[in-house]
């Protein structure tokens, strides 16, 4: 059973202190009147006709989007139980990937969704899509397919499995495809499939980190490379002074002495 919320480290803290941020600056910049709470949700939310014609930052920007204390609070606590309790079994980078994949799964959807609309002549509403939503979706859904036998107490007094809780958050979005937030609805679905495909097939330490390693190998192999093309320059150069000379296959010398010691050693 889950009772308290986890620690406020890791992946979970950037992730809160990101969401958090980007709620005090919105609302400096409101409150100081530089921009318009309307601005805010054409530009930087995730407001499909804009994103069509160019704004493709939309995608990155909406999930910072909070303007309502209330609803970024209750998202923020979501945010902070569901990172904390991942990353308790999953590293930092695994989750943090997590919750991106869901991000930008839950943008995919919704931009897919109007711009099929739109084709088939039925224009689903114009709203400006904000908030963690669609990553708070994706947790859940990774939490209820891994995690699915773990009970939770729902509204601190009802014991609930994982797996149930996550299959009412997607009826309940199935319903809502059905009414005036649907779009909302659509996106969070996204977010949900985004997070599972990224929980099947992503490193278990995250992109971020085999995207790292991979670079570092790329780069010890060029340097091997070049060891290897100087030693065999350097060969070259040693039989025209009527010596010999080895390396192996690294690049690096071989001490003839060495070889003929532990032969001898071997024999002995």
């Amino acid at each position: 059973m889950q009772f308290a919320f986890p620690d406020f480290s890791g992946a979970t803290r950037r992730l809160i202190l990101w969401n958090l941020g980007a709620y005090f600056v919105l609302l400096l910049v409101t409150s100081a009147h530089v921009v318009q709470p309307e601005w805010i949700l054409a530009h930087l939310g995730l407001y499909p006709p804009n994103l069509m014609v160019g704004q493709l930052w939309q995608p990155f920007t909406y999930s910072l989007v909070h303007l309502n204390l209330v609803n970024t609070l209750l998202q923020l606590l979501g945010l902070w139980f569901l990172a904390g309790f991942l990353e308790q079994m999953h590293s930092g980078n695994w989750v943090q990937g997590l919750y991106v994949a869901s991000v930008l799964g839950s943008a995919v959807a919704a931009v897919a969704i109007f711009v099929v609309g739109l084709q088939l002549g039925f224009p689903p509403p114009l709203v400006s899509i904000t908030g963690c939503t669609g990553g708070i979706f994706g947790m859940i859904a990774v939490i209820g397919l891994l995690h699915g036998d773990i009970e939770f107490r729902l509204m601190f007094l009802v014991g609930i499995k994982a797996k149930y809780l996550a299959a009412i958050y997607v009826l309940v979005a199935l319903a809502q495809t059905f009414g005036e937030q649907r779009m909302y609805a659509y996106a969070q679905l996204g977010g949900a499939i985004a997070a599972v495909l990224y929980m099947r097939y992503a490193p278990r330490r995250g992109f971020g980190l085999e995207l790292s390693e991979s670079l570092y190998g790329l780069r010890n192999r060029y340097y091997r490379w070049k060891r290897r093309r100087a030693a065999s320059k350097f060969q070259v150069y040693m039989k025209k002074q009527g010596r010999t000379v080895r390396f192996d296959g690294q690049g690096r010398l071989i001490d003839e002495d060495d070889v003929k010691h532990n032969d001898r050693s071997r024999w002995n």
